[in-house]
């Protein structure tokens, strides 16, 4: 049965959960970033700015999303093992929304890097600078869900 399968593979999956996220974050804090300095320091255009494109690409394509995948499935499998979430206490909730927000920011940010691919970006590095400050707040109140389960 799954749920046996689940549990017994209980410290594999949270390894590699906590895995994902740490890759997902990182990418997270990283791609707003590239857009900081894409906005600021590459004129549209430029060799830079070429450049830029081709790390937002490669950052969003080979790291971030497919960690972020992996995160979706190894959590969902921690959801689904007997005993890991108690959905009458407040924590899981708290942190369902906070993954899901994260999630949406993600796909801003995947919708950002198409604006500069397209040389179509209108905002301005303090924008994304304000950006980056979001996944960190996010990340801080999950930890704090699941480590100390406040609620």
């Amino acid at each position: 049965m799954i749920t046996d399968f689940l549990a017994d593979a209980y410290r594999w999956i949270l390894a590699l959960h906590i895995m994902s996220v740490i890759a997902w974050m990182a990418g997270m804090f990283y791609l707003p970033r590239l857009f900081v300095y894409h906005a600021e320091r590459a004129p549209v255009g430029s060799e830079q700015s070429e450049i830029f494109k081709v790390m937002e690409l490669k950052l969003l394509r080979v790291i971030i999303n497919p960690a972020m995948i992996a995160t979706w499935f190894f959590g969902l499998c921690l959801v689904f093992t007997p005993g890991v979430v108690d959905w009458g206490q407040v924590w899981p909730w708290v942190k369902a929304a906070m993954v899901l927000a994260m999630s949406g920011f993600h796909g801003w940010l995947s919708t950002r890097r198409k604006e500069f691919a397209r040389d179509e970006n209108t905002r301005s590095g303090k924008t994304y600078r304000l950006a980056n400050e979001l996944p960190t707040v996010l990340m801080a109140v999950i930890v704090i869900m699941v480590v100390i389960k406040p609620f």
